[in-house]
Protein backbone atom coordinates (compact mmCIF):
# COMPACT_ATOMS: atom_id res chain seq x y z
CA UNK A 1 0.00 0.00 0.00
CA UNK A 2 1.12 3.53 -0.69
CA UNK A 3 0.95 6.37 1.79
CA UNK A 4 -2.53 7.25 0.58
CA UNK A 5 -3.85 3.69 0.83
CA UNK A 6 -3.85 2.96 -2.90
CA UNK A 7 -2.53 -0.47 -3.82
CA UNK A 8 -0.58 -1.41 -6.94
CA UNK A 9 -3.56 -3.52 -7.88
CA UNK A 10 -5.81 -0.44 -7.83
CA UNK A 11 -3.29 1.58 -9.83
CA UNK A 12 -3.11 -1.15 -12.45
CA UNK A 13 -6.90 -1.47 -12.58
CA UNK A 14 -7.19 2.27 -13.22
CA UNK A 15 -4.51 2.12 -15.91
CA UNK A 16 -6.34 -0.72 -17.66
CA UNK A 17 -9.47 1.44 -17.57
CA UNK A 18 -7.46 4.31 -19.05
CA UNK A 19 -6.17 2.18 -21.91
CA UNK A 20 -9.75 1.23 -22.77
CA UNK A 21 -10.88 4.86 -22.44
CA UNK A 22 -8.06 6.16 -24.66
CA UNK A 23 -9.29 3.96 -27.48
CA UNK A 24 -12.89 5.09 -26.93
CA UNK A 25 -11.86 8.77 -26.93
CA UNK A 26 -10.04 8.22 -30.20
CA UNK A 27 -13.26 6.82 -31.69
CA UNK A 28 -15.17 9.94 -30.63
CA UNK A 29 -12.50 12.16 -32.14
CA UNK A 30 -12.51 10.25 -35.43
CA UNK A 31 -16.29 10.04 -35.74
CA UNK A 32 -16.59 13.09 -38.01
CA UNK A 33 -13.25 12.82 -39.82
CA UNK A 34 -13.76 12.03 -43.50
CA UNK A 35 -11.50 9.67 -45.44
CA UNK A 36 -10.14 12.67 -47.35
CA UNK A 37 -9.38 14.60 -44.15
CA UNK A 38 -7.76 11.51 -42.61
CA UNK A 39 -5.28 11.44 -45.48
CA UNK A 40 -4.81 15.16 -46.15
CA UNK A 41 -4.64 16.73 -42.68
CA UNK A 42 -1.07 16.44 -41.39
CA UNK A 43 0.99 17.26 -38.36
CA UNK A 44 3.11 19.80 -40.21
CA UNK A 45 4.42 19.68 -43.77
CA UNK A 46 6.45 16.50 -43.18
CA UNK A 47 4.29 15.10 -40.39
CA UNK A 48 1.97 12.15 -40.33
CA UNK A 49 -1.62 12.27 -41.51
CA UNK A 50 -4.43 11.22 -39.18
CA UNK A 51 -4.75 7.81 -40.84
CA UNK A 52 -1.00 7.28 -40.43
CA UNK A 53 -1.24 8.08 -36.71
CA UNK A 54 -4.13 5.63 -36.24
CA UNK A 55 -2.22 2.91 -38.13
CA UNK A 56 0.79 3.62 -35.91
CA UNK A 57 -1.37 3.27 -32.78
CA UNK A 58 -2.80 -0.01 -34.11
CA UNK A 59 0.60 -1.49 -34.91
CA UNK A 60 2.28 -0.35 -31.73
CA UNK A 61 -0.58 -1.73 -29.64
CA UNK A 62 0.35 -5.13 -31.09
CA UNK A 63 4.07 -4.47 -30.57
CA UNK A 64 3.54 -3.46 -26.94
CA UNK A 65 1.44 -6.62 -26.45
CA UNK A 66 4.12 -8.84 -28.02
CA UNK A 67 6.77 -7.30 -25.76
CA UNK A 68 4.61 -8.01 -22.70
CA UNK A 69 4.16 -11.62 -23.81
CA UNK A 70 7.94 -11.88 -24.23
CA UNK A 71 8.39 -10.68 -20.64
CA UNK A 72 6.09 -13.45 -19.42
CA UNK A 73 7.80 -16.13 -21.49
CA UNK A 74 11.46 -15.27 -20.92
CA UNK A 75 13.78 -14.40 -18.08
CA UNK A 76 14.19 -10.63 -18.45
CA UNK A 77 14.38 -10.70 -22.28
CA UNK A 78 15.87 -8.03 -24.50
CA UNK A 79 12.79 -6.42 -26.04
CA UNK A 80 13.09 -5.61 -29.75
CA UNK A 81 13.28 -2.07 -31.08
CA UNK A 82 11.09 -0.95 -33.97
CA UNK A 83 11.50 1.91 -36.41
CA UNK A 84 8.06 3.51 -36.50
CA UNK A 85 8.97 5.79 -39.42
CA UNK A 86 10.15 2.88 -41.57
CA UNK A 87 7.08 0.86 -40.58
CA UNK A 88 4.76 3.65 -41.76
CA UNK A 89 6.47 3.65 -45.16
CA UNK A 90 6.81 -0.13 -45.53
CA UNK A 91 3.17 -0.75 -44.59
CA UNK A 92 1.97 2.23 -46.64
CA UNK A 93 -0.21 3.61 -43.85
CA UNK A 94 -1.34 6.50 -46.02
CA UNK A 95 -3.32 4.13 -48.29
CA UNK A 96 -5.13 2.34 -45.46
CA UNK A 97 -8.75 2.81 -44.46
CA UNK A 98 -9.23 4.90 -41.33
CA UNK A 99 -12.23 2.80 -40.28
CA UNK A 100 -10.34 -0.47 -40.77
CA UNK A 101 -7.29 0.78 -38.88
CA UNK A 102 -9.42 2.00 -35.97
CA UNK A 103 -11.44 -1.25 -35.94
CA UNK A 104 -8.22 -3.27 -35.74
CA UNK A 105 -6.98 -1.04 -32.91
CA UNK A 106 -10.23 -1.62 -31.01
CA UNK A 107 -9.86 -5.40 -31.34
CA UNK A 108 -6.19 -5.27 -30.34
CA UNK A 109 -6.94 -3.06 -27.37
CA UNK A 110 -9.65 -5.40 -26.08
CA UNK A 111 -7.21 -8.35 -26.25
CA UNK A 112 -4.44 -6.35 -24.60
CA UNK A 113 -6.66 -5.12 -21.75
CA UNK A 114 -7.86 -8.70 -21.15
CA UNK A 115 -4.22 -9.82 -21.10
CA UNK A 116 -3.40 -7.33 -18.34
CA UNK A 117 -6.56 -8.16 -16.38
CA UNK A 118 -5.58 -11.85 -16.29
CA UNK A 119 -2.06 -11.35 -14.90
CA UNK A 120 -1.22 -12.88 -11.54
CA UNK A 121 0.89 -11.02 -8.94
CA UNK A 122 3.92 -13.11 -9.98
CA UNK A 123 3.36 -12.21 -13.63
CA UNK A 124 3.14 -8.49 -12.80
CA UNK A 125 6.67 -8.83 -11.38
CA UNK A 126 8.09 -9.99 -14.72
CA UNK A 127 10.28 -7.63 -16.72
CA UNK A 128 12.61 -7.15 -19.64
CA UNK A 129 15.17 -4.77 -21.10
CA UNK A 130 13.42 -2.12 -23.16
CA UNK A 131 15.40 -0.76 -26.14
CA UNK A 132 14.84 2.85 -25.07
CA UNK A 133 14.25 2.58 -21.31
CA UNK A 134 16.60 -0.12 -19.96
CA UNK A 135 14.89 -2.27 -17.31
CA UNK A 136 11.16 -2.37 -17.90
CA UNK A 137 8.49 -4.11 -15.79
CA UNK A 138 4.96 -5.21 -16.63
CA UNK A 139 3.50 -2.14 -14.90
CA UNK A 140 5.74 0.01 -17.12
CA UNK A 141 4.33 -1.83 -20.14
CA UNK A 142 0.78 -1.03 -19.01
CA UNK A 143 1.57 2.62 -18.35
CA UNK A 144 3.35 2.96 -21.70
CA UNK A 145 0.07 2.25 -23.52
CA UNK A 146 -1.73 5.14 -21.82
CA UNK A 147 1.15 7.58 -22.31
CA UNK A 148 1.46 6.58 -25.98
CA UNK A 149 -2.28 7.10 -26.47
CA UNK A 150 -2.15 10.55 -24.89
CA UNK A 151 0.71 11.66 -27.11
CA UNK A 152 -1.19 10.71 -30.24
CA UNK A 153 -4.62 11.88 -29.06
CA UNK A 154 -3.04 15.29 -28.52
CA UNK A 155 -1.43 15.11 -31.94
CA UNK A 156 -4.70 14.28 -33.73
CA UNK A 157 -6.73 16.90 -31.87
CA UNK A 158 -4.05 19.52 -32.59
CA UNK A 159 -4.15 18.65 -36.30
CA UNK A 160 -7.95 18.86 -36.33
CA UNK A 161 -7.91 22.17 -34.44
CA UNK A 162 -5.94 23.72 -37.34
CA UNK A 163 -8.83 23.18 -39.76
Amino acid sequence: MSELGTTWSQVRERQIGSMRLGCEILGHILRNVSADEARSLRDGPDGWSIVEVVCHLRDFDEIFHKRAIMMLAGDHPQLPAYDHEAMAIERDYQRESLADAYGALQASRARFAAFFEALTPAQWARGGDHPERDSFCMTDALMQVGAHDLDHLEQITRVLAQV
